[in-house]
């Protein structure tokens, strides 16, 4: 079950304690993530360097060819739905992945030697620990799935050359 499933519940019953919040904010529970870029909100993700860092180029290593079939499947997709698009970026980062519990694969970039050369958020995301001691006592929690959650924040224009996977990840060949 996941939040969205949640979410749907929670609109349909008025007697549900979180239908009023759930109605309230039912743009965050989407049957489907939508299939185009999203709206301009006033707040573009952008993604400030070190000054005087050099491109961040890390090679990308051969990959098995079900882990090369998984990754463009992957790309293939989010770029019908219009999620990516093709990056003259000058930095790249090694894609590969990992077996899940249920014996699929789940994509990984590593982004080490680009995360060195840039400057972190001012607001960065709490670590799990710091949620978990805030919610101590709390009575509802609640929680919304952001898986591909990316979907939600345009780049700003000028970025738009910055990170990406590198095609040798989606072609299987490593350079």
């Amino acid at each position: 079950m996941t939040a969205n499933d949640n979410g749907a519940r929670a609109l349909q019953d008025s007697n549900n304690p979180v239908y009023s919040l759930a109605r309230e904010f039912k743009d965050i529970f989407p049957e489907k993530i939508p299939a185009e870029i999203p709206a301009e909100r006033g707040v573009p993700h952008e993604i400030d360097l070190v000054p005087g860092s050099k491109y961040c180029v890390t090679r990308q290593l051969p990959l098995p060819r079900d882990q090369v079939q998984t990754i463009d499947d992957f790309f293939e997709g989010r770029r019908k739905a219009d999620h990516v698009r093709e990056s003259i970026s000058p930095h790249s980062s090694p894609t590969f992945c990992v077996k899940t519990a249920t014996g699929g694969w789940r994509i990984v970039h590593t982004f080490n030697n680009l995360d060195d050369a840039t400057i972190p958020a001012q607001t960065p995301i709490p670590r799990k620990d710091m949620d978990l001691d805030a919610m101590s006592g709390s009575v509802i929690y609640s929680a919304i799935d952001l898986t591909n959650g990316f979907y939600q924040i345009l780049m700003r224009e000028t970025f738009l050359s910055r990170p990406s996977a590198p095609p040798a990840a989606c072609s299987g060949s490593g350079s």
